[in-house]
């Protein structure tokens, strides 16, 4: 019984080791030092038998690591390049002026 529980242990750490399963913790924020918390090994319930809030859980913490959403066609400059064209001066050699 003891040798079979740790067998799942040695097996479950291979895969994690492997990107086989993801064992992180994905609720939480890393502390201040960088180091995550303990309780990767739980959400492993919610890949396997509740893989829509696996896959929700992961689609929120991409969103909320992009810092601005991406510019799409029609959005016009939004006032960055000022008023008029952008002109960049070329040197013979072909690299940009100063």
């Amino acid at each position: 019984m003891l040798v079979g529980a740790v067998a799942v242990c040695v097996l479950l750490y291979i895969a994690h080791r492997l990107g086989w399963i993801d064992l992180s913790d994905k609720s939480r924020k890393p502390d201040k030092g960088g180091a995550s918390r303990g309780g990767g090994m739980l959400m492993i319930g919610d890949e396997v038998f509740a893989p829509a809030k696996y896959e929700a859980q992961l689609e929120l913490d991409e969103r909320s690591r992009m810092p601005i959403p991406a510019p799409v066609p029609g959005d016009g400059d939004k006032g960055i390049f000022g008023e008029g064209p952008v002109r960049i001066r070329l040197g013979p050699d072909g690299n940009p002026l100063p």
